[in-house]
């Protein structure tokens, strides 16, 4: 089943402040819950750094990757192995 993909347009915001990363967090977190993917769409300099500075750029761009790409979710583990001897002395 695909997610459905949200995209915001934000060429129109010409000076970013941490009120907008705010409603782009929380436009995320609402999209996530809803089982959807967001995806932003001409982002301006300013506001990719102040979404870089509040850790949310990552995951933004990861987001559209994971889609461009059709990978599955980023949970779980990739590779098997032993962990060693994980007793503290």
């Amino acid at each position: 089943m695909r997610r459905i993909r949200l995209v915001v347009d934000c060429g129109c915001i010409s000076d970013p402040t941490i009120a907008t990363v705010d409603e782009i967090a929380r436009a995320k977190l609402e999209a996530s819950r809803a089982g959807c993917a967001l995806e932003l769409r001409d982002v301006c300099p300013n506001l990719l750094e102040l979404l870089d500075l509040a850790g949310l750029a990552a995951l933004l761009l990861a987001e559209r990757e994971r889609q461009a790409e059709e990978r599955e979710e980023p949970y779980g583990v990739e590779e098997e192995g032993e962990l060693g001897d994980l007793s503290v002395s």
